[in-house]
């Protein structure tokens, strides 16, 4: 039991921190340098643009009438304490599945703070999809540096996934 649970991959919350704390940051120089939906245009297809968003994402349930900050904000963190025991109970070697869980929870953790502390997420990255023709996805929705995160922590979630499901070779000719 003690090799299950030995709390060794703590140390990975550090991700989850600095996760938190760059967005956090980045979120609120936005709050402070630009007015909301004002467009700063960095480069071709990449702009700084103030938006809040009170739903989930794409915007889903933005509209709902205010229920939806707490039911978010609740399943956030149920999903952020799964999470943090998964991580706690990860083997040593498990590096890829710690580092994608903890950018998910420094993510979730992220937009949580924006939703109960103002009732709605703070996004501020824009790009425009020139290779896609389809005025709907034109630009692609606002995010921020959270949801960044989340992302790149579920690709390397599926990654993981994808790769211990493939057969060893010990176990083949074994």
């Amino acid at each position: 039991m003690s090799e299950l649970y030995s709390g060794h991959m703590r140390r990975w919350l550090w991700l989850s921190f600095a996760v938190l704390a760059l967005d956090q940051a980045t979120k609120w120089l936005v709050m402070a340098s630009l007015s909301p939906y004002e467009v700063i245009e960095v480069l071709p297809h990449f702009n700084l643009t103030l938006m809040f968003n009170p739903g989930a994402a794409f915007s889903f349930l933005s509209d709902a009438g205010g229920w939806q900050r707490w039911a978010f904000a609740g399943f956030a963190v149920l999903v952020t304490l799964v999470l943090v025991v998964w991580l706690l109970r990860l083997r040593q070697d498990e590096r890829l599945l710690a580092a994608a869980l903890s950018l998910i929870i420094g993510g979730a953790v992220g937009n949580l703070i924006d939703r109960i502390l103002l009732g709605h997420v703070i996004d501020f990255i824009q790009v425009y999809l020139p290779f896609i023709p389809l005025a709907v996805f034109n630009p692609w929705p606002s995010f921020n540096i959270a949801d960044s995160a989340i992302s790149v922590g579920v690709v390397l979630l599926l990654l993981e996934t994808l790769r211990s499901e493939r057969p060893s070779h010990s176990s083949a000719t074994g």
